[in-house]
């Protein structure tokens, strides 16, 4: 089977603070050996830097220095909280995501500020990702005691976005953009890992077909719970969104080596051995769609 790219990792040079109840995120040794386990190559190393849900935070350096150190690991992706430099939907984000740029980010987030999708800090910074020509990477919150970018069941202010920035590539991921595969989505299945039947007339779907430049994260339980819980329903999607679906984990613990997200690997390994989906779909989502990105 194909050796993977995760486009979702998160690690440590050295252990900080415990991230409460969630322990602490991995050293490169630790990713590597859990990375041998279950079939991947390297991942796209995520820095944290805003405030929200964090207990250790992770710069733009930290994740440049593992990229450095550690190039059979990682590939990194730079990050910056809109609120960042002068506070203000003026602020030159260009100069930082090229300077980032030259040191080998292909791309920018996890994005985890809690403001509104459409707020103008927000805008201006994906006004400046498009401009430079870097995907991002968000993560969707409620607004309050949460992480994310806020949006509302339906995605309405991603579909405002997505309209806006025809031309800057979204990945999409967490729990509440996920559960918009299913057309019975409501406020208690979008706080977790809804199971059962996809229901017709998924917002996500819907989105999907109409912006080329929303994509899929399919890391966490999140993403690996969407595509597994209904696997008829999964396959068919990852054959209609090949170009545009990612492999991922989020690893964040070296504790997540039993957490069934990571069984997405072998669901995919499977699906193409029984060609419930194509060869061409499953080297794309495993590895080719990321090597576009990072590789460029």
């Amino acid at each position: 089977m194909l050796k993977k790219i995760d486009i979702h990792v998160h690690s440590v040079l050295e252990k900080g603070c415990e991230r409460i109840p969630n322990g602490e995120f991995t050293t490169p040794d630790e990713l590597r050996a859990m990375y041998d386990q279950i079939g991947v190559e390297k991942g796209v190393e995520l820095p944290l830097v805003s405030p929200e849900g964090q207990f250790h935070m992770v710069s733009n350096e930290e994740a440049y220095k593992l990229a450095t150190l550690y190039p059979e690991t990682y590939y990194w992706f730079c990050n910056i909280d809109p609120r960042c430099g002068h506070n203000y939907p003026g602020m030159d984000f260009s100069h930082m995501l090229r300077y980032y740029q030259s040191l080998g980010a292909r791309g920018v987030g996890e994005i985890t500020a809690n403001l509104y999708f459409d707020d103008p800090l927000v805008l201006n910074l994906f006004h400046h990702c498009e401009a430079c020509g870097m995907p991002l990477t968000f993560h969707i919150g409620n607004p309050g005691h949460d992480y994310g970018l806020i949006d509302e069941i339906g995605l309405p202010r991603l579909e405002k976005v997505l309209g806006m920035f025809p031309n800057l590539k979204f990945l999409g991921h967490s729990q509440k953009f996920w559960a918009e595969i299913s057309g019975d989505n409501d406020e208690e299945k979008r706080a977790g890992y809804p199971t059962g039947k996809v229901a017709p007339g998924g917002r996500l779907p819907e989105l999907m077909r109409r912006y080329p430049n929303l994509c899929c994260d399919l890391s966490a339980g999140s993403g690996c719970n969407a595509i597994m819980r209904d696997p008829a329903f999964g396959y068919a999607f990852l054959e209609e969104f090949q170009d545009r679906c990612f492999y991922g984990t989020d690893i964040c613990d070296p504790r997540n080596i039993t957490n069934p997200m990571l069984n997405l690997s072998q669901f995919l390994d499977e699906a193409v051995e029984k060609q419930y989906i194509s060869k061409t779909a499953y080297e794309k989502i495993c590895r080719g769609n990321a090597l576009a990105i990072l590789e460029k």
